[in-house]
């Protein structure tokens, strides 16, 4: 009875052996599952140090395109200033010159329309020295219609013209009524006498006619 209790005792520890050997076995399987996964940060590191002067080559990239751009449009801003410049100079020298020219072309009209008057001054200075010897009235009334008709025609040179009044109904666009007056035989706002004769240059007014207009009432 006890060798038959012995064996079942060396039998139980045989199996407990086996099985500590066993979970001996099993535990750096279980660790090795359990662990987590060793990474590579010396890769990493190398792969994000390559990559760093990639991201500051395209920066310097871009500040040197954004620079180029910067120097074409102040390029352009000092070519339009210059441009400017230049246009402000033409303008001013047109601005100078058409003054001038202007200028010219007046001091030509009056010298022709003074050369015109003055052989007509000096007709009317013979008369006068002539009219003060003078024996014969009518000699002298001939020459101072033959210096009227003169000037009429250096005023019909110059464009001048005389404009009608008498006769013709009142136009205030050409007329101006000094005095009222009343004729049986003429019509209302009819022109019957002219005072001062107005005149005319290429239908503008120079000076308006003088006169005296009918009124009915």
């Amino acid at each position: 009875m006890k060798d038959e209790t012995r064996a079942t005792q060396a039998a139980a520890e045989e199996a407990q052996a086996a099985q500590a050997a066993a979970d001996a076995a099993a535990a750096p399987e279980a660790d090795a599952e359990g662990a987590e996964p060793v990474k590579d940060t010396a890769g990493q590191g190398e792969a994000e140090a390559g990559q760093e002067p990639d991201d500051a080559q395209a920066l310097q990239e871009k500040l040197n395109a954004m620079a180029a751009q910067a120097k074409v449009k102040d390029e352009k801003m000092a070519e339009m200033e210059k441009r400017l410049l230049r246009l402000q100079a033409d303008f001013e020298n047109f601005r100078r010159r058409t003054a001038n020219e202007k200028a010219e072309l007046s001091t030509y009209v009056t010298m022709d329309v003074v050369a015109k008057f003055l052989k007509i001054l000096d007709n009317f200075e013979r008369a006068e020295a002539s009219a003060a010897t003078a024996q014969d009235v009518k000699s002298v009334t001939d020459g101072m219609t033959a210096i009227m008709k003169q000037f009429r025609k250096a005023l019909d040179d110059l464009g001048v013209k005389e404009i009608p009044a008498e006769g013709r109904k009142f136009d205030p666009q050409y007329h101006e009524a000094v005095m009222r007056g009343q004729n049986p035989d003429l019509e209302e706002d009819t022109i019957d006498a002219v005072f001062e004769k107005g005149y005319e240059l290429n239908d503008k007014v120079i000076r308006h006619s003088k006169v005296r207009v009918i009124s009915k009432e």
